[in-house]
């Protein structure tokens, strides 16, 4: 599968962790997930996320030539929330669970099918239980402190669209935006395009943004929505 470049050039990541003592634990550079999914080179990904599916694939993401590259599929009558991002042939690659009565709303990523807390690789949560603008703070596994995130996610939902950042730097490590077409777009679905930059693991990327949308859009588990629903079809004030 040929992946696009990204006509963007990556930016700096030597200044990605400057100072140990206040930086994030993170490479931004190593893979999170496996070095299978970090290009040389940047690469451009779509998401098509749905609203309503009766399968319970929530997103699918290609290449930009229509190539199949994962999906999340939802469990449907499951007691716990989760999401299990698989590949082309349909092997669970990580399983994202929201972990239930946690005030920022926090998910959990394991590896493969695991729900084991060894096979833990990351978690992601809001930065405040009060936020105007759409935001989330990661942190590695073995970052258990949680002083300073590891990566953070920053959104705008008006737009449809988000960036990530390597830590609490200005570092961009990817940035998903609302593909615009000329091509009518089925009711409950839309169209996203992601650029994940040179040597970032673009399945760590695509379970950030899966966790993303859902932490900010109202599902029947329960959880709170954003400002505004990522799909643009329900304004919640």
């Amino acid at each position: 599968m040929i992946m696009k470049q990204a006509k963007p050039s990556a930016p700096s990541l030597a200044s990605a962790n400057p100072d140990p003592g206040s930086a994030a634990h993170a490479n931004p550079t190593a893979p999170i997930v496996s070095p299978h999914f970090c290009s040389p080179n940047p690469v451009v990904i779509e998401i098509v996320r749905k609203v309503l599916t009766i399968t319970g694939d929530k997103f699918v993401v290609t290449d930009v030539n229509g190539n199949m590259i994962f999906k999340v599929k939802e469990a449907h009558f499951s007691f716990h929330d989760h999401r299990v991002l698989l590949d082309a042939a349909g092997h669970p690659i990580i399983t994202l669970r929201r972990k239930f009565n946690t005030a920022h709303e926090r998910w959990q990523v394991f590896r493969g099918d695991s729900k084991d807390s060894r096979d833990l690789i990351f978690s992601a949560k809001r930065s405040s239980m009060f936020q105007l603008k759409a935001k989330l703070d990661v942190f590695l596994a073995q970052n258990i402190t949680e002083n300073v995130p590891d990566f953070k996610v920053n959104g705008n939902w008006s737009e449809g669209s988000c960036v990530i950042h390597a830590g609490d730097s200005s570092t961009m490590l990817a940035q998903m935006h609302k593909k615009h077409t000329v091509k009518p777009v089925s009711f409950g679905k839309n169209n996203f395009t992601v650029t994940v930059y040179l040597g970032i693991d673009y399945a760590f990327i695509v379970a950030l943004i899966a966790i993303f949308c859902e932490i900010n859009t109202p599902s029947s588990s329960g959880s709170s929505g954003g400002v505004t629903d990522l799909l643009g079809f329900i304004p919640l004030n």
